[in-house]
């Protein structure tokens, strides 16, 4: 064990220094994890930070889902629960690793808010893919997506809408096939 206290931890990046950095979801904010154990707080984004990456500028970029779930303590465990009615929707945001600045990049698609950005992998020509997890809410499920966008903030595509819970996402080695997970269904899906 390296660290521990950590409020629902994910994302993991291993940095050159031996540190790690990765987002806590439930304290909306992202920390560094030293080869020591300790922790420091890198940038307090609020909502729901989930997966990050680093950018071809050095910087982290952030899945934040803006703060769809709520939490259930479970004997010690922190348990996500359904998206809480104050959820307005997530984004994807830029933050500088020295100075902790946030920068919001993306909140809206094609004049549609985002609604729970979750997992992120950049290619190598500088633009990002990141899938979208929908939410559960007190009617149902909305559906979640698969996006591809530019670092600089200039253009995000949707590319496939109606996704059951996609969750994690990755590229093949030669770039040309995009990977992702649908957690509920159990299906990992390649797209050329």
């Amino acid at each position: 064990e390296l660290a521990t206290g950590l409020k629902f931890p994910e994302g993991p990046v291993a940095m050159d220094d031996g540190s790690i950095v990765l987002v806590e979801i439930a304290a909306g904010r992202l920390t560094r994890v030293l080869p020591d154990g300790k922790t420091k707080t890198i940038a307090k984004t609020g909502g729901g930070p989930n997966g990050l990456a680093i950018g071809p500028d050095g910087a982290i970029y952030v899945c934040n889902n803006g703060g769809s779930f709520s939490y259930v303590k479970r004997q010690g465990l922190n348990i996500p629960g359904p998206t809480p009615p104050t959820h307005k929707g997530g984004r994807i945001e830029r933050v500088n690793i020295s100075t902790g600045k946030v920068e919001r990049l993306y909140d809206k698609c094609d004049g549609e808010r985002l609604i729970g950005p979750n997992d992120i992998v950049f290619d190598t020509v500088g633009g990002f893919w990141f899938t979208d997890y929908g939410a559960a809410t007190h009617k149902g499920r909305t559906h979640g997506a698969l996006y591809y966008a530019k670092a600089d903030g200039s253009k995000i595509t949707r590319v496939l809408r109606e996704l059951i819970t996609p969750n994690g996402v990755g590229l093949s080695p030669d770039g040309k096939t995009v990977y992702y997970a649908e957690t509920m269904p159990g299906r990992l899906w390649s797209l050329p």
